[in-house]
């Protein structure tokens, strides 16, 4: 079951949902797509812009979660989701209002997870040396550092 969300919640998007009320299709929507578009801009047009930013830095720290935790890690893509969630984060800092703690929690959160699975992603492809096993080799910009605008790693 697929859902669209709104600043007035989930509204479920398959033939499984409520039944339909009057003049609405069976996924709670006008059966008019413009008068779609209007309710859904009204609602979102309701909303605190501070908590609809919020919503998108969450979502750009899920899309960061899902590459970090593909076999092997998509690391670049990754690193653009963590970078674009940190300048909006850190750019706007207090004006995400009661968000902006937990915002700078998680972003902290999903940096340090991307220089774990990074250093064990680098260890786990290295060569191994004359010596035995490979140690994880620094990368580009030196020791593996967090996405931050410095990010030119290799998938």
């Amino acid at each position: 079951m697929s859902s669209l969300w709104t600043p007035s919640g989930e509204h479920p998007l398959d033939d499984e949902a409520d039944p339909p009320e009057s003049g609405r299709s069976a996924s709670g929507f006008d059966d008019d797509p413009a008068a779609d578009v209007e309710r859904l801009q009204a609602q979102l047009a309701s909303a605190p812009a501070e908590v609809v930013v919020a919503n998108h830095c969450y979502g750009l720290f899920e899309l960061a979660a899902v590459y970090l935790s593909q076999n092997p890690p998509l690391l670049s893509e990754a690193a653009l989701a963590i970078d674009a969630f940190g300048a909006l984060v850190e750019g706007l800092g207090d004006r995400l209002g009661e968000a902006s703690p937990p915002l700078r929690e998680a972003l902290a959160q999903v940096r340090l997870a991307y220089v774990q699975i990074r250093t064990a992603h680098e260890a786990a492809t290295a060569p191994p040396g004359p010596d035995g096993p490979a140690t994880a080799p620094p990368g580009p910009d030196g020791p593996a550092t967090a996405p931050a605008s410095t990010v030119d790693q290799a998938d």
